[in-house]
């Protein structure tokens, strides 16, 4: 699996579980979503994503977009 898909798979698990946890454990998990919602919005007009830095370092082979 490439980098992009590496960190659009971690984004994606992180929004389900952040809403699970908003679900059954306290409404103030919420803003792990809106956390990974502004990080994917920001990783889009500048190309740093600090998950992608991450990830490279455990040696996912590099992707197109980061």
């Amino acid at each position: 699996m490439s980098l992009d898909r590496t960190v659009l798979a971690f984004a994606g698990a992180m929004v389900l579980l952040s809403v699970a946890l908003t679900l059954w454990v306290s409404p103030y998990f919420v803003w792990l979503t809106v956390f990974v919602g502004v990080n994917m919005l920001q990783s889009a007009f500048t190309g740093f994503c600090p998950a992608a830095m991450v990830f490279r370092r455990l040696g996912v082979k590099p992707g197109t977009a980061f």
